[in-house]
């Protein structure tokens, strides 16, 4: 039984392409909590801005339960979408967020959600958890947001989570909070889900070698890879890297091959790239704004550290994500009628 007679209700606006994982990974342990306790003691309602089915990245089509005009009774309410995401009726869908913040509703963002929630100015002044892969163009379109790396964060009246299984730690620390730790325990049991993360834990991160995480490199190396991805538009020298880690240059050079199985330079290229990318991708910045970003002068290294990077130029690149959205918009006309 649930430790009070509340239900809690919970909202999850999407759109057109948002990840589906996320809705899941949000909605199957609150699921399973009722069933194991054999109480209802969370509701859910999938909203959209409009009564049409909103077709998830998987192509696979969701029918919304209402309107975000018409939610109602809801405890906490969560944007999903990819980072592109717009809304289709700015001014009204805005004022009903708006509104719901005033009536005592949790707003929140999961993974790309929370850019829509960032442009319709509900983040001022909260930490933001923003997923790595979105990072450089997160900061890039709201300079002024505190964008963090960790796997979620609750403050204010806030809500924002980096990822799937981020949402489903999120889900179960709410199950604990209601029905206590033996429910949140067989719930996790249920899912096989290993290890229960609450805020402020880091997100991780992919190295360059296909069996390391940051989080397992030795802490030199982890911190001179963290010292290169907060100087992407300023790059430092690799014997400034290496003083700051305390190594000689020979020393952390010798080290870092080891650790990454890559020279630091080539390694630092490439998380320069990687950001690159994120902004070629998830924003509408000009190849001047992204090269500057970066640390170029001027587009032309870009252009070409790029295309050795990931096969095809950055106007390629961006070229082939907007056909794919396109593409995604396409199937989901047709499922419409």
């Amino acid at each position: 039984m649930t430790k009070s007679e509340h239900v809690r209700h919970f909202g999850f606006l999407v759109f057109p392409g948002f990840p589906m994982a996320c809705l899941t990974s949000a909605i199957e342990p609150l699921r399973a909590a009722n069933e194991i306790t054999g109480a209802r003691g969370f509701r859910w309602t999938v909203l959209a801005e409009e009564r049409a089915p909103v077709a998830s990245s998987a192509e696979v089509m969701f029918e919304p339960g209402a309107t975000l005009s018409e939610a109602r009774g809801l405890d906490a309410l969560f944007l999903l979408s990819g980072p592109t995401a717009h809304f289709a009726h700015p001014r009204a869908s805005i004022a009903a967020l708006r509104l719901l913040a005033r009536q005592g509703v949790r707003l929140g963002g999961v993974s790309g959600g929370v850019f829509p929630l960032a442009r319709a100015g509900l983040l001022a002044d909260v930490p933001v958890a923003v997923h790595w892969c979105y990072d450089a163009a997160f900061r890039a379109e709201f300079p002024d947001l505190d964008a963090r790396s960790e796997v979620m964060r609750i403050e204010r009246g806030r809500v924002t989570v980096a990822g799937a299984t981020a949402v489903f730690d999120l889900m179960l620390s709410l199950i604990e909070e209601d029905m206590g730790p033996e429910v949140m325990t067989e719930v996790a049991c249920w899912f096989q889900h290993p290890v229960v993360r609450g805020p402020d834990v880091i997100q991780r991160q992919p190295g360059w070698r296909a069996d390391r995480t940051q989080d397992t490199l030795p802490v030199a190396i982890a911190r001179a890879i963290g010292a290169m991805g907060t100087h992407v538009a300023d790059p430092l020298t690799i014997a400034d890297l290496a003083d700051r880690v305390g190594l000689s240059a020979r020393q952390f050079d010798r080290t870092f091959r080891a650790a990454t199985g890559q020279a630091p330079l080539r390694y630092y290229r490439m998380v320069r790239m990687k950001k690159a990318r994120q902004l070629v991708q998830f924003s509408d910045a000009p190849l001047s704004e992204v090269a500057e970003a970066v640390g170029y002068a001027t587009t032309g290294p870009l252009a070409r550290h790029y295309a050795a990077e990931f096969g095809l130029s950055p106007q390629e690149d961006r070229a082939a994500r907007n056909l794919f959205r396109e593409g995604g918009t396409r199937v989901r006309h047709r499922a419409e009628g």
